[in-house]
């Protein structure tokens, strides 16, 4: 089985690690995503990866709080998410990096491109953690920004739904799955994929996603291999 890319970033959410508790981290449904992706890098892909915080922080706890203190709080989840992950990785025996756009030296790895890359390289996993930095921009924001500092062939946009629909197919039996799409598809048909600012990023990157469920396991390789899952947006 050769691997249709040779580097990935995948963008997960916060959300997925908590599993059915809702809130925290589930260890075995974290053990579970990182062995999907140990396996996917045994086959000699470069694996970056992204992770929300929405397990333990979702926007303002007030009105009167401030939204860029909120935003700040959210990335502060998510580097409590990436010590996870890279915890988790190593104890599997998968080589890990962590690295967050906040400085914080003493759990993670100040964020710098030419280091990330060194580190893709070199054969390590990397998560970044922190956001894009900067209050006001989502964690799909920052999915494309490191995908495209980085080089990546791929955005893997592991999600709860198999694919990208029309409207929500909880809601709406007659929801119409999407295969194929352009990223102009994604503004003119309002779907919610992914925040405006990282889907214009995509586009002028030139930046393939691949919008696929986490859930079902072995998604991440089958999506790796080029396999007709979910949808493909380009």
């Amino acid at each position: 089985m050769v691997p249709k890319y040779r580097r990935v970033l995948l963008k997960i959410s916060g959300e997925v690690l908590a599993g059915e508790k809702g809130f925290g981290i589930d260890p075995d449904v974290t053990r579970n995503v990182c062995e999907q992706i140990k396996e996917v890098h045994d086959m000699g892909v470069q694996v970056a990866v992204v992770v929300g915080g929405g397990n333990f922080w979702r926007g303002r706890s007030s009105g009167d709080m401030d939204r860029a203190t909120a935003d700040y709080m959210g990335m502060l989840a998510t580097v409590m998410n990436t010590m996870a992950l890279q915890d988790t990785m190593r104890s599997i025996g998968a080589p890990c990096r962590a690295m967050t756009a906040l400085e914080i030296r003493e759990v993670a790895e100040p964020y710098a491109r030419l280091r990330a890359l060194a580190h893709l390289e070199n054969g390590d996993i990397v998560v970044f953690g922190g956001g894009t930095g900067s209050p006001f921009f989502t964690t799909d924001t920052a999915a494309a920004l490191r995908a495209s500092e980085i080089g990546a062939d791929v955005i893997l946009l592991a999600k709860n739904v198999d694919a990208v629909y029309d409207s929500d197919p909880d809601e709406n039996p007659d929801a119409k799955k999407f295969d194929r799409l352009s990223h102009m598809d994604l503004v003119e048909k309002n779907l919610k994929v992914m925040d405006l600012t990282a889907a214009t990023l995509c586009s002028d990157n030139h930046i393939k996603i691949h919008v696929f469920a986490l859930a079902e396991g072995g998604n991440i390789k089958k999506a790796v291999l080029g396999e007709k899952i979910g949808t493909i947006i380009e």
